[in-house]
């Protein structure tokens, strides 16, 4: 008992002297700021040359020329998973063009939806990095509508399609008209590898580059899951022989050779090294990547196989000085 009063007083004691010590060295002590984390070269990039510019002049009509495409994949992808576009999130964006016509939610499954969503968000913020590095234009006028895509799925399949297609009917519909558009873009991106000069400019495209690029292959992975299933109610074509056909109409409408295959190849000798049937990353010889120039991009976006026709996804016709200059040549 002696030894626990003992053993309590001791403790009371020592608070009464540590305590105001502590308050004390609390108010007079100034305690000294602490000092920066030295930085990690290694985590450093690399600098430019002496005397590089960001952004040349010659750059920023090739990084705006992408905003085209740009702006149909952010309202498509939106629009399917949210029933609202690129305005919800930033007015400022579109610089005052016109809402997308026929642009409506999609009937999606969860996951799906959640992809659509990433998928729009992410060309949301391409679009303000080409706005905020190269300054950009008003959205083009934009037709999601589901008679835009039944024309082309008509044209791809070579038949009239009954019903006809309706993209945002079902997970497998939506899966396959997103298919039309990411490759596209990917294709036009990498094509402006070789002409951009400035660091900004180029650092930029490639960050660009590698989201597209996944963007594409996510789609395909997607429908590749289902690639021998028919898609209802055309009991006669699977998942598989859409993608060709599209990847064959986007082809024929470019007029520039075969830079397109479907999820599946119909002999191992167009596959990698020619020993696959699948074709999750669409690539040619050596598996590299395929390019499209801007003239090639908008005949496909227009529908018409002439960059000087608009239609299709935009009917009244791509913004910026590349896609205007083609107007002018007609």
């Amino acid at each position: 008992m002696a030894r626990a009063r003992d053993a309590a007083a001791l403790l009371l004691l020592l608070a009464c002297v540590l305590l105001p010590l502590a308050a004390v060295a609390t108010i007079v002590i100034p305690t000294a700021p602490a000092a920066a984390a030295p930085e990690d070269t290694r985590c450093r990039a690399t600098p430019p040359r002496r005397g590089a510019l960001a952004v040349y002049p010659s750059d920023m009509e090739q990084l705006q020329f992408l905003l085209n495409a740009k702006f149909v994949e952010a309202e498509w992808f939106l629009h399917a998973a949210l029933g609202r576009g690129v305005d919800y999130l930033d007015r400022n964006l579109s610089a005052g063009g016109p809402r997308p016509s026929g642009a409506r939610k999609a009937s999606l499954d969860f996951r799906t939806t959640e992809v659509a969503a990433e998928l729009g968000y992410q060309e949301v913020g391409h679009i303000r990095a080409i706005r905020q590095a190269v300054g950009g234009f008003p959205r083009p006028a934009i037709d999601l509508g589901a008679d835009r895509f039944a024309v082309i799925m008509d044209d791809a399949m070579g038949v009239r399609l009954d019903p006809p297609f309706d993209p945002y009917n079902s997970t497998v519909n939506f899966l396959l008209a997103s298919y039309i558009f990411p490759h596209v873009t990917a294709a036009a991106t990498m094509s402006i590898s070789s002409s951009l000069m400035g660091f900004v400019s180029k650092r930029l495209q490639s960050n660009i580059l590698a989201v597209e690029a996944g963007q594409d292959a996510v789609i395909r992975l997607l429908l590749y899951q289902h690639a021998d299933e028919a898609v209802p109610p055309y009991q006669g074509h699977t998942v598989a022989d859409f993608t060709r056909r599209i990847s064959e109409w986007r082809n024929r409408m470019s007029g520039c050779g075969a830079k397109d295959e479907g999820v599946k190849v119909l002999d191992r000798q167009q596959g990698a090294e020619r020993r696959t049937i699948s074709n999750i990353l669409g690539a040619g010889e050596d598996s590299l990547g395929f390019q499209r120039t801007p003239a090639e991009v908008l005949r496909i976006l227009y529908g018409s196989r002439n960059e000087q026709i608009p239609g299709g996804f935009l009917p009244r016709g791509a913004n910026g000085t590349i896609a205007r200059g083609f107007f002018q040549l007609a």
